[in-house]
């Protein structure tokens, strides 16, 4: 029997390399004599780099470069030497989780250090560069990472731009003359879920800035800001994308990417699937197993268990779903090539004691899904 083991990371517990070992280690239990083939996933956000690295014989570097509101952070990314191909989390260096809730300030948090990020993979020989864009703390449309390239941004008294989203309220001048050149010799490809103009109500600002710190007033602000820069953009670029899906994913990072990088916009599971081989690898199979901390309605978003699902639908594979927590909605999956889903945890327990003990739970059920396929086959 051919069983491909394909989960996400089980986010503050398990990465999905582990995830896809705690689960292969019971299946083996029961089934000694399985082939199984472990693709660990991920669908843009958090494990992204991690799960490419592991499955591509990939490299993980590490940079020093300035975090959300400037302070040295520690980032790492992935590195494909095979094909120059450099995997960026934009997290990694200005994300949400770097900051305390009393940090979050979505006017001034920069991108700066993804920029720096961005120039190490061009400095490494990066012919192509995945942007995994989920997770941010920013909403500067970008234009950190851009001031990090080269980009000269400057008010009306010719000073230099300061960082943060709602400076670009007084952007008077882009100079495009000091942008890395090496941009335009690479291809950039966003892995995201998120498909938000750049403004409006529906826009950066008006959606995500709240739980980056911004009130409503700032949100107002911040929505005139990524406007007026976009004006500006429009000016010396040959295509206003501010409309474009996508551009308003990552604080408006997505507007940077497409404006300036000449970025594809991607679903994350897609990129990630098509790294590691996942097509390939269920081909042929007998069952898929995948697996998310959360499995609910949300998954339907674009996340894990539903890309992988519609990989192994096409070959006509069942999966089954192994969840920290089944939440609402997770029956509406049965009808996107889900074919059963079951929570780890073995009775009441707190959500800190379900994280630490995620690994062995995950082999219990893997133990229990290979005694049914048994009793399945006679």
């Amino acid at each position: 029997m051919k069983i491909v083991i394909a989960p996400d990371s089980f986010k503050d517990s398990l990465s999905a390399e582990k995830v896809a070992d705690a689960i292969a280690a019971g299946l083996a239990d029961v089934m000694p004599h399985a082939q199984l083939i472990k693709c660990p996933m991920a669908d843009g956000g958090e494990g992204t780099v991690e799960a490419i690295v592991a499955a591509g014989n990939g490299q993980l570097r590490r940079n020093h470069v300035q975090g959300p509101l400037g302070a040295p952070v520690e980032a790492h990314w992935g590195w494909l030497p095979d094909s120059h191909t450099a995997i960026i989390e934009m997290a990694e260096a200005s994300g949400l989780q770097l900051l305390k809730p009393e940090q979050r300030n979505a006017c001034i948090t920069s991108t700066f250090g993804t920029g720096e990020l961005i120039k190490a993979a061009l400095d490494a020989g990066a012919r192509r560069v995945i942007l995994a864009i989920g997770g941010s703390a920013t909403n500067d449309a970008g234009a950190g990472a851009l001031q990090a390239l080269g980009l000269g941004l400057f008010d009306a008294q010719g000073n230099h731009l300061p960082r943060g989203g709602l400076a670009l309220a007084h952007v008077a001048r882009i100079e495009l003359s000091d942008l890395d050149p090496r941009l335009a010799e690479v291809r950039f490809e966003i892995a995201a879920d998120v498909n938000n103009p750049l403004c409006g109500e529906h826009g950066a600002s008006a959606i995500f800035g709240p739980q980056k710190g911004a009130s409503a007033e700032q949100v107002r602000l911040l929505d005139q800001a990524l406007g007026h820069f976009a004006d500006h953009c429009a000016n010396v670029l040959p295509k206003d994308v501010r409309h474009e899906p996508g551009s308003g994913a990552a604080g408006g990072l997505g507007f940077a990417a497409k404006a300036f990088f000449g970025a594809q916009f991607r679903a994350g599971v897609e990129v990630v699937a098509e790294l590691v081989g996942l097509a390939e690898a269920v081909k042929g199979a007998d069952l898929v197993i995948t697996g998310e901390g959360r499995f609910d309605a949300q998954t339907l978003r674009g996340k894990t268990p539903f890309g992988v699902a519609s990989i192994a639908r096409a070959e006509g594979v069942p999966v089954v779903v192994l969840a920290g927590t089944l939440g609402e909605g997770y029956q509406a999956l049965y009808e996107h090539g889900i074919n059963a889903a079951f929570a780890i945890a073995s009775g009441p327990m707190t959500l800190q004691d379900a994280c630490a003990r995620a690994a062995p739970l995950l082999t219990d059920r893997a133990r229990d899904i290979a005694r049914l396929l048994i009793l399945a086959r006679g």
